[in-house]
């Protein structure tokens, strides 16, 4: 079967459950559906063969199992499933949605660019029009007040005017489309320094928003908000694990009770990273809030009451000002998007509030001692491991270890040793006791026993959590188990037949050197390989018996050879009183003579002897 056939069998396959579940009231994403069909087959309590082509009957079980799953609206996995896939598809980081925001606004922007840039106006009523619109786009573009507010057009064309009278707009005219979208940009950074710098004066401003003060009133409540809902999910986590090491007769089933921690568990990693990313945010609107109100401040130093400023002084305070302000609404909307978030998590948690009654959870754990995170940590804090007793693995202890809190932790930090002896029990371990590197990941574990347990089979027990994963699929994402289940690829890009499952590409990365030169070089320069060459050599030689050496001297180079002249300094002078004597050997001279020039075809080379005498 063709990529191609096999693609669309696949979507038919996600079709064809998803409209299902809508036959019958509950609507499901093609995402949801995809992750569950994964989830499907990767259990092997439903025996799927991933090694085959599946057949009708295969794919008729799939789609009952998967719409049995979907519609089990009493399943906390199903409910953890879903929070995975919305918080997947919608949380994005701060970089990246203040990215995809400027996408959105400069699109909104773009037909009112464009009517500006590529507008023809030469009458007096195009020029106004042109004007108008100049003005809207600043308008849209700040994001101060609406473009249909008499106040805010009158306020954001009185600031346009001093800086851009309407007698320029046929220099603007004849600017390229490039140009003149730059001078848009400025312009709209330049006027709105000027109405920020106008409303902090009570010159007007009315329809801006005081943004420090909402953001400093909205902060707080937010972070309240989101703490006092993570101290709830913590409460229920900590008292479902409670219950669960009790071992205690129980109304619920404890698959069920152990779904429900994991969904709790789950709620927590995500508020925990929203949280942060509000005190991230608060921390970066202190900093945009102390910029601003010191760029004002310089500004008003400035300007001091001068009936005029040069633009140089001036016009990049307003664009700073303008920046910063962009900065504090997007921080705004980015706190927004958190917060829906935040409300958008908690329908997820409804599956595991309902499976005791009011109250029943309280009944239950009446004689049993619930732990906090904290507290289980402090009870193994005086155990730490010797690496001594297993020299064969490489321990990492905080008081040799640099940076030691910013180790990747595996399982998110998770006891992988209670989580297959406890038969899938979430308990969080303590690096104080020391962490395990095995094949370049780190591990911890809540006690020493269960540290040197894992250590000792560290491969079976990896094994073993990833076939818990099977069973448990919202363990995948809870666990960040990912690259363990790398081999299962998305529905839009499978590639082989009907099969749910192929094997992942290895990767490794591999060098190789060669020696440059292994033995030592002896090159002849004068060898040539080729015959013809050296007898090209050869006839050149034998053709300068009939050469001469001559030169001649034409009208324009007589008289304008090149003339040297070589100035000796004052030799010194002494006297002594013994004279000095020395003598010279003569340098020996030979001519040949006959060599060139010869008329004969034989040669007659005379050679003569030019030696002075040594007695001369």
């Amino acid at each position: 079967m063709s990529r191609a056939q096999a693609e669309s069998v696949i979507k038919n396959i996600i079709r064809e459950i998803a409209q299902q579940c809508a036959g019958k009231g509950h609507a499901a994403s093609e995402t949801l559906v995809a992750f569950m069909v994964k989830a499907v087959v990767l259990d092997p309590r439903n025996l799927f063969n991933v090694d085959r082509t599946l057949t009708k009957q295969d794919v008729q079980k799939l789609i009952e199992l998967c719409v049995d799953r979907l519609l089990d609206q009493t399943s906390p996995t199903l409910d953890t499933i879903k929070m995975q896939v919305y918080f997947d598809m919608n949380y994005t980081s701060r970089r990246e949605f203040i990215e995809e925001h400027q996408k959105v606004l400069q699109a909104r922007l773009l037909p009112v660019c464009r009517e500006i840039t590529d507008s023809r106006a030469k009458t007096r009523e195009d020029l106004e029009s042109l004007y108008r619109k100049i003005v809207s786009y600043v308008i849209l573009r700040s994001g101060f007040g609406s473009a249909t507010d008499i106040t805010t057009v009158r306020e954001a064309t009185a600031a346009l005017q001093s800086v851009f009278p309407q007698t320029e707009l046929a220099t603007f005219m004849s600017l390229l489309k490039r140009d003149k979208e730059q001078q848009l940009s400025e312009l709209t950074l330049i006027i709105t320094g000027i109405q920020l710098f106008n409303k902090d004066s009570g010159k007007g401003g009315e329809g801006i928003e005081d943004l420090p003060a909402i953001l400093n009133e909205t902060l707080p409540a937010t972070s309240r908000e989101i703490e006092g809902e993570l101290e709830g999910t913590q409460r229920l986590a900590w008292q479902y694990t409670a219950l669960l090491e009790s071992l205690s007769d129980c109304a619920v089933r404890p698959d069920l009770l152990k779904q429900a921690l994991y969904n709790v568990r789950q709620h927590e990693a995500f508020l925990k990273l929203i949280l942060a990313d509000v005190i991230l945010c608060a921390k970066q609107v202190e900093i945009l809030q102390t910029e601003l109100t010191a760029r004002m401040r310089v500004l008003k130093a400035t300007v001091h009451s001068k009936t005029a400023v040069p633009t140089s002084q001036v016009f990049p305070h307003f664009t700073m000002l303008a920046k910063l302000w962009a900065g504090l609404q997007d921080e705004l909307l980015l706190l927004s998007m958190l917060s829906n978030m935040v409300t958008s998590l908690r329908p997820f948690l409804s599956a595991q509030s309902h499976l005791l009654q009011a109250g029943q959870l309280e009944q239950l754990l009446e004689e049993v001692t619930i732990k906090t995170d904290l507290e289980r940590v402090a009870e193994s804090a005086e155990e730490q491991v010797d690496p001594a007793e297993m020299k064969s693995c490489e321990w990492f202890l905080p008081e040799t270890t640099a940076n030691f809190d910013m180790l990747p932790l595996q399982y998110r930090g998770a006891c992988g040793h209670t989580l297959i002896k406890e038969n899938g029990l979430l308990l969080p371990g303590n690096p104080n006791i020391g962490v395990l590197k095995h094949k370049e990941k780190y591990y911890s574990f809540s006690s020493r026993q269960a540290a040197y347990e894992f250590a000792s089979q560290a491969d079976e027990y990896i094994e073993l959590v990833a076939e818990r994963a099977k069973k448990s699929p919202e363990l995948i994402q809870l666990l960040e188990l990912h690259q363990q289940f790398a081999s299962v690829t998305p529905y839009s890009q499978m590639q082989s037949g009907e099969r749910l499952l192929v094997k992942p590409i290895t990767k490794s990365d591999s060098s190789t050197q060669t020696d440059t030169h292994i033995l030592e070089s002896n090159i002849v320069k004068s060898y040539e390989w080729n015959e013809w060459e050296l007898r090209r050599k050869a006839i050149k030689l034998a053709n300068l018996r009939s050469k001469v050496t001559h030169s001649m001297q034409t009208n324009l180079s007589h008289m304008r050879r090149h003339n040297s002249t070589q100035t000796f300094l004052p030799r010194d002078a002494a006297c002594q009183t013994k004279r000095d004597g020395q003598s010279n050997v003569p340098k020996p001279q030979v001519y040949l003579a006959g060599l060139r020039g010869g008329g004969t075809t034989t040669t007659h080379m005379i050679k003569v002897d030019l030696t002075r005498p040594v007695d001369e």
